[in-house]
């Protein structure tokens, strides 16, 4: 499935060739310019066009709407954005490829050759508070709706510019929306119910869009609504559906490198909060140092994201990162021990993606933490079945007792 033009399909059918013409040369008239166009400049590059006269004012009118929808925000991509269920949409140079929890498949649409990305990479920069030209090539951003945003032009990027969007998901989703699309088995739901529930600390994970943050946010939901969660992020992606929730969100530096919050501050920030739940959106350095401190500190329930290749990957990884917080490494595997108790792990299938394998983090060989399979998608209960439904009824009955 492609994107369709605003001038193909139905509407060429009402309007016909001679406005796909009069909207090409407008096209090519405007991107020439050294400025995005106003609605004014539309209106008169439109109304300059041969035959313009001859399509009636309701016409024209649809003409320069759609024009300038393809000028402004996101232009011609607006309408995959806005598409349901495409979750990231990708620009390399001139193709446009989407991601709609399949894969990726080409779209057909026009960008205007490389000044017309340039300049809607450049446009979308500005939206998100940042800068884009030659001087600083590369950018990160986050757009008003939410939407994240990368940028690299050329000769950084070569065959660019190169850009990256991934949308933001307005709908809070729930554990019984996660089953019903197949991300969750009615046995998997059951048991992360009841490590929320249990108030164990865990760790989601898996590669890059494999739904992490969506999990995540499902989870959350659960949590009873007596209780305070504070989030960190990067991004502000989280959006659990929750009567009591603050976020604090990092902040990068401007272009005079200047005011940066990194997500370690915040972190610190969050534990002045009162924070019965603490939860990370994604630990990516020294912050985790934190969080796992905090965690050992009688903050019970915490979660966070982590990309992970496999359960097994993940001590090393937190290993990789702790260090660069100075934590040596068998502090930091006891910190571990201490603080974590289950992996979540998910990845791709056919290009859904699902809740792979559930692992408990207990001590190995060498006193260093490793994954242990408590359950698996293909073969049910592991290893680590028993020890975790005893953490789980531990948790759930100091719970009761708490509650009493």
């Amino acid at each position: 499935m492609s994107a369709r033009s605003p001038f193909n399909g139905a509407d060429a059918g009402q309007t016909g060739r001679p406005v796909q013409a009069i909207a090409a040369r407008v096209r090519r008239r405007l991107a020439d310019g050294a400025d995005d166009p106003t609605p004014e400049d539309l209106v008169e590059a439109v109304l300059a066009q041969p035959g313009a006269a001859l399509l009636g004012d309701r016409t024209l009118r649809m003409v320069t709407e759609r024009l300038n929808a393809e000028f402004s925000g996101a232009g011609p991509l607006a309408s995959l954005l806005a598409e349901r269920g495409v979750t990231d949409v990708l620009v390399n140079g001139q193709e446009v490829w989407v991601d709609r929890g399949e894969g990726l498949c080409r779209a057909e649409v026009d960008l205007g050759g490389p000044v017309g990305v340039r300049r809607l990479a450049q446009r979308l920069a500005s939206i998100g508070g940042r800068r884009l030209d030659d001087a600083s090539p590369c950018v990160d951003a986050q757009l008003p709706d939410g939407t994240r945003f990368h940028a690299v032009l050329p000769p950084v990027a070569r065959g660019g510019p190169y850009l990256s969007l991934r949308t933001f998901q307005h709908a809070a989703v729930t554990v019984e929306d996660l089953v019903a699309c197949g991300t969750l088995t009615a046995e998997s739901a059951q048991l992360l119910s009841g490590i929320v529930a249990a108030r164990l600390p865990y760790l989601v994970t898996g590669g890059a869009g494999c739904g992490k943050t969506t999990v995540l946010s499902a989870l959350l939901a659960l949590v009873p609504h007596h209780e305070r969660i504070v989030l960190v992020e990067d991004a502000a992606e989280l959006r659990p559906r929750h009567p009591h929730v603050v976020a604090l969100q990092a902040r990068t530096p401007n272009v005079e490198g200047a005011g940066v919050v990194t997500l370690r501050d915040c972190v610190r920030q969050a534990l002045r909060m009162r924070p019965d739940r603490l939860v990370i959106g994604e630990c990516r350095g020294a912050e985790v140092v934190d969080l796992l401190g905090a965690l050992n500190t009688g903050h019970d329930g915490g979660a966070a994201t982590l990309h992970a290749n496999a359960p097994a990957d993940v001590p090393a990884r937190l290993e990789a990162l702790g260090l660069i917080g100075g934590v040596p490494r068998a502090a930091l595997h006891a910190q571990i021990g201490a603080a974590l108790r289950v992996v979540i792990h998910l990845r791709r299938a056919g290009g859904a993606r699902v809740v792979n394998e559930v692992c408990l983090l207990g001590a190995g060989a060498g006193h260093l933490v490793r994954a242990i399979p408590a359950w698996s998608r293909d073969s049910g209960p592991g290893p680590g079945a028993a020890a975790l439904a005893e953490l789980l009824a531990s948790g759930c009955e100091g719970q009761r007792e708490a509650g009493a």
